[in-house]
């Protein structure tokens, strides 16, 4: 990389800019993590140091106007790791997940403290860029950290069904407004109804996305689009559930 970036390089590597960088960034960790929905373990070792470029890139950069070298990134995270795993590499005691989770935020905590930095709000930490469904989930489980939470899954299945009826009566008054706010509640509850279940709302949505593709491809493959009647295609898209070749990416 810095072979490519210095004076008689390649012009596009050179041309590039921290903020011309961050697009890839974001699409090479959705690659990376297509491969792993895939389990395509060779596409991944492919993936993974696509997306370790984007490290590597950021870091000549940055290494050029003096800020960093790759090393300081590469250090900074050992010791950080080895600070906040003192049940591994100190005198600390962890027994569960959760102990390991509890004690990593308050040595979180005490490392920004000695820097001098003010504490965050309670949400503040949670980035606003996050995608949508990843942030919902940080900042429900950041308030169920200090008891604001339902107490199980059924009172918050009672609340999708309130969410629901009131989307209902938003789509009655016809007002773009209140119907997207009643919408962005209804996803909110759903968000947290997942959590409650344990599952990833965000990978469960890329999952049935990717159902989704295959499905409709099934019915792409059999049918004449556009121009095909709902009714063919409704039963192709029921054959599509049956289908063995319809169950793997084509």
């Amino acid at each position: 990389m810095a072979r490519l970036r210095a004076p008689g390089g390649c012009p596009w590597d050179r041309e590039q800019t921290f903020d011309t960088i961050k697009p890839y960034l974001v699409e090479e960790t959705y690659e990376v993590l297509e491969a792993i929905d895939e389990k395509n373990w060779s596409g991944l070792a492919e993936e993974l140091g696509d997306l370790v470029l984007q490290a590597v890139f950021f870091a000549e950069m940055a290494a050029e106007a003096g800020h960093f070298r790759i090393d300081d990134s590469l250090d900074a995270i050992s010791e950080k790791l080895i600070r906040r795993h003192p049940h591994i590499f100190g005198e600390g005691s962890a027994k569960t997940a959760d102990d390991v989770k509890k004690r990593w935020d308050e040595i979180k905590k005490e490392e920004k403290a000695a820097r001098g930095q003010a504490p965050k709000t309670l949400l503040g930490g949670v980035p606003r860029n996050l995608p949508a469904l990843v942030e919902a989930e940080r900042l429900t489980l950041k308030a169920a950290g200090v008891g604001f939470d339902w107490s199980s899954a059924e009172q918050v299945l009672d609340k999708l069904h309130e969410e629901l009826d009131e989307l209902a009566e938003a789509r009655q008054d016809a007002s773009p407004a209140a119907i997207e706010d009643e919408l962005g509640d209804l996803l909110f509850v759903v968000v947290n109804l997942a959590r409650f279940l344990k599952i990833d709302p965000e990978q469960a949505l890329r999952k049935t996305n990717a159902k989704f593709r295959r499905r409709f491809g099934y019915i792409e493959r059999n049918a004449a689009l556009p121009g095909a009647p709902l009714e063919e295609m409704e039963a192709l898209w029921q054959q599509a559930k049956l289908e063995p070749s319809a169950q793997k990416d084509p």
